[in-house]
């Protein structure tokens, strides 16, 4: 079974002719050829490569450009903005467009992301019309994220990063696995699955992070591997750990079994966005 990264962010140097909105602690570029370059040293077959809100906020051309160069590595999700009154139009344009797979809304509590009831709606409703799962980033904010999941059952859900606030710089919090009680009770609702990237920024011990497997192990069981997908949130998460260490706790522990592997770093990414990588 191919090994599938669930979320990764791809971007050019910060220029006037794309510049980025804001400019995070992550590296100066990690273009599309780069990224390509860092899944073959690791034995990565492909990507669900969400553009970048941070950088390009609902401009989603530079993922465009890297899919259309690496068509078998990527299939693409951008954020949409639930306070444009046209979204549903951006959408049936978004689905029309080759090798998108999902939308994704960003219903978090920080300054300058608020939402519009409204439109978030709106969203949800054209995401059941148009057969695209909706990635949503709610870390910090699960109550909103669940009763969002709890008024369209008819939505497929895909909760980013374990549903849990992770750091952007070391350490980790003292308790970084506070909220995983909501997040064991989001598994009793149907129509979501959950990402389980960017995992190993939550480790308060060295490589190879091995006080993350008793939480993610209570993770495994309340949701089931075929609900679980592994990712690395490569590059949001490089000034924690490396892209290999993001991999390689997965690929060696000896707390998964084979079948339980491939399900978790490819089948269930393959399942929920419907979509395989190529060679190429």
């Amino acid at each position: 079974m191919p090994i599938i990264d669930s979320q990764v962010h791809a971007y050019e140097a910060n220029t006037p002719k794309r510049p980025w909105h804001s400019v995070p602690n992550w590296p100066a570029s990690a273009t599309g050829d780069e990224m390509v370059a860092a899944m073959d040293k690791l034995g990565i077959d492909g990507a669900i490569f969400i553009s970048s809100y941070s950088m390009y906020h609902y401009d989603a051309s530079y993922a465009l450009e890297v899919q259309q160069a690496h068509p078998g590595r990527f299939a693409l999700v951008k954020p949409v903005d639930s306070k444009d009154p046209g979204v549903a139009d951006v959408i049936a344009e978004w689905k029309k467009t080759p090798g998108t797979v999902g939308i994704r809304i960003i219903v978090t509590k920080e300054p300058g992301r608020e939402t519009d009831e409204a439109g978030l709606d709106r969203i949800l409703r054209a995401a059941v019309r148009y057969d695209f799962p909706v990635n949503m980033l709610c870390w910090g904010n699960l109550d909103a994220g669940t009763a969002l999941i709890d008024r369209h059952p008819d939505t497929r859900f895909i909760l980013d990063h374990i549903g849990i606030m992770q750091p952007r710089t070391p350490p980790a919090p003292p308790e970084p696995w506070a909220d995983l009680p909501k997040v064991l009770e989001l598994a009793k609702r149907p129509n979501a699955v959950i990402k389980i990237s960017g995992a190993c920024t939550l480790s308060r011990e060295p490589y190879p992070f091995p006080d993350i497997w008793d939480p993610l192990e209570r993770i495994f069981d309340a949701w089931g591997f075929e609900r679980c997908l592994w990712g690395t949130d490569w590059t949001r998460a490089h000034a924690v750990v490396n892209y290999e260490q993001a991999v390689e706790p997965f690929r060696r522990t000896d707390r998964l079994s084979e079948s339980e592997r491939a399900m978790l770093m490819g089948g269930a990414c393959a399942k929920a966005y419907g979509w395989t990588p190529k060679k190429e």
